[in-house]
């Protein structure tokens, strides 16, 4: 392989080949891991525990509680019947189909494959039984109070006097599955291998419980979550109001961090978290179908699913730009990959979007981008195929690799570039990828980040002592032969330009790609910089400087601080909005912006 300068990009005087100087101080951030939507300053608007959320509940008529896949529906029924012991209180998981019949027809829909399934519509009647709920009706004593609650509460009685939603945050889920103390719709799987229980949680539970919630809830009164030790209810009118107002200023969504088998120890360093997991790899700092939103009245504390916006609010988040693509959807997704003191990503590829689509019913695919937060001196990023990479020795190679061979040399197939702080790597569909040990990524990417083909995993184990699984034949399937040395150079690498330029504010277009439907500028300021959203999501992360501050120029919301590293959304409805450095003493902050394109002219894969 020939040796290459991997600076990347074209000449011109408005190209940087090197990061720019480090204008802002280096510092410990103060990273908020708990970001709240404040709603108002009332806590008796937030009912605390089942004594308080029984008195607010009607005493006569019927009650349906509609419960999210996975809420602990055995502790609402004991509520319900210490409550109201003259009530007759159903489960409705008494009324689903056989368990043995749910699971084989379930196990034949999701396929053989460990990791991935095709995305298909799925709903409550498929759990129901047809004759057992017909047989319940018959039998029901109609002059006694009736009370259902559990996933289908609102089909097996739609007539009821009142109705609640109970909501769950899926991080809490999953941790709940991975605890053992929670399994899949109508199935007794408890205890079951946690990645197992997420697989058809991500593809049935919680497309069953979606499908219900955005059509139900709005129709309800009272909304209750149940992911922390005590149950919370709020009137529904509230919670409504919560997602206007939120939609109005700018938010954060709140993270959370899970370990890997490569992950490393800056996020941990950085971010003052805990010692007891033995890395930190993934910081899911933006990814709305998997994140919460904590919504503050008072000093009492609601968290709902940031989807749950997306959903019920998406002209007003999203725009008119992403709506007319996506529909309800927030298609971008930041995220951060921490291999300090760790080691290399698994060597992998997206599908591209005709296999996506036609694989598994995806409407676009996994674009995506590596920032540099920060890196090592001996950080690389694999990216792109070298010019002497045969697809035969290739597929041979790692086959062999995978089946107990020698391993690859993957430098021989895959370009190895040297990784810099504030670098950024453009990475479309079907190129072959991965960041290496020692450096601290801001994946900013399309939303479906499940779908990755892992190539190769250098020979090691997941953390749960099982090789993670590889998908070498859907991944040859992907990669895109033509990805070589000069297009990774020319069209990948630091594909960084000024777009404009005022008197301490620079904006910079990195990226991504002319076949990503993803806009990224980096944008530099040292007083203040004026943006707007043009009626157009967008997402930011302060990649350099200690904390900023963004504000209106019309007053329409409250100031609200941001610190190094933390990304937060601008929805669309803010329009005009400013950003101004808390970084004394000359301090110059940046952030990575990104934002759906609106221009004609790209090649866009979900027009393809």
């Amino acid at each position: 392989m020939r040796r290459r300068s991997w600076c990347g990009g074209r000449s011109g005087p408005t190209q940087r080949c090197l990061p720019p100087p480090p204008f802002g101080r280096t510092a410990m951030a103060i990273y908020d891991k708990q970001p709240v939507v404040h709603i108002g300053g009332d806590p008796q608007a937030c009912a605390v525990g089942w004594p308080d959320i029984v008195s607010r509940l009607p005493d006569t008529g019927d009650l349906s509680v509609e419960c999210y896949p996975g809420a602990p529906v055995d502790q609402i029924v004991a509520a319900m019947r210490a409550a109201y012991p003259d009530a007759q209180v159903v489960d409705t998981a008494t009324l689903f189909k056989p368990t043995e019949v749910i699971d084989d027809w379930i196990a034949a829909h999701l396929g053989g494959d460990p990791v991935f399934a095709r995305f298909e519509t799925v709903g409550i009647d498929a759990f129901l039984s047809v004759a057992a709920v017909a047989a319940w009706r018959s039998a029901r004593v109609t002059d006694a109070r009736t009370i259902v609650v559990g996933p289908g509460a609102a089909t097996i009685l739609p007539t009821s006097n009142a109705s609640i939603y109970v909501s769950m945050a899926r991080w809490e889920l999953q941790q709940r599955q991975r605890r053992g103390h929670i399994g899949n719709l109508g199935s007794c799987n408890r205890g079951t291998r946690a990645a197992d229980l997420y697989r058809r949680a991500f593809f049935v539970d919680w497309r069953v419980g979606d499908e219900i919630k955005y059509d139900l809830l709005p129709l309800t009164q009272f909304v209750i979550e149940m992911n922390g030790p005590e149950p919370k209810m709020v009137s529904t009118a509230t919670y409504l109001l919560a997602l206007d107002l939120a939609v109005h200023r700018p938010i954060r969504v709140v993270p959370f961090f899970d370990a890997g088998p490569w992950g490393g120890q800056w996020m941990r360093k950085q971010f003052d978290l805990p010692d007891g997991p033995p890395n930190y790899a993934w910081c899911f700092d933006c990814v709305p179908e998997e994140n919460s939103l904590l919504l503050g009245f008072g000093d009492r504390r609601f968290e709902i699913p940031a989807l749950d916006l997306v959903r019920l609010r998406p002209e007003m988040l999203l725009g008119p730009t992403i709506m007319s693509r996506f529909g309800a959807e927030f298609p971008i997704r930041f995220d951060m990959l921490d291999t300090m003191g760790g080691g290399n990503l698994s060597l992998q590829v997206h599908p591209q979007h005709d296999y996506a689509r036609d694989a598994f019913n995806l409407r676009y695919t996994q674009d995506e981008s590596y920032y540099m937060l920060d890196a090592g001196d001996d950080a690389v990023v694999y990216l792109g195929l070298t010019d002497t990479a045969d697809p035969a020795v290739f597929a041979e190679t790692f086959a062999a690799g995978q089946n107990g061979g020698p391993a690859p040399d993957v430098d021989a197939f895959v370009n190895r570039i040297p990784a810099r702080k504030h670098d950024h790597f453009l990475i479309p569909a079907g190129t072959v990828h991965c960041s290496g040990s020692n450096a601290m990524v801001l994946e900013i990417s399309a939303t479906p980040y499940i779908f990755t083909f892992k190539l190769w995993d250098w020979e090691r184990l997941g953390l749960d002592g099982r090789p993670r699984p590889i998908h070498l034949k859907h991944g040859l399937a992907n990669i895109d032969w033509s990805r070589r040395e000069d297009f990774t150079r020319d069209e990948l690498v630091n594909q960084i330009t000024t777009v404009a330029e005022g008197p301490d504010w620079t904006r910079e277009r990195t990226g991504l790609h002319r076949l990503e439907f993803i806009e990224t500028e980096r944008i530099w300021f040292a007083s203040a910089v004026d943006l707007d959203t043009q009626r157009n999501l967008n997402v930011l992360n302060l990649v350099a400087g200690t904390a900023a501050v963004i504000e209106s120029p019309t007053g329409s919301f409250a100031p609200y601080e941001v610190h190094y590293a933390e990304t937060f959304i601008v929805p669309a409805e803010i329009g005009a909005y400013r950003l101004r450095s808390l970084d004394g003493d000359g301090g110059r902050c940046a952030v990575m912006r990104a934002y759906v394109r609106t221009d004609d002219e790209i090649t866009d894969n979900t027009k393809q």
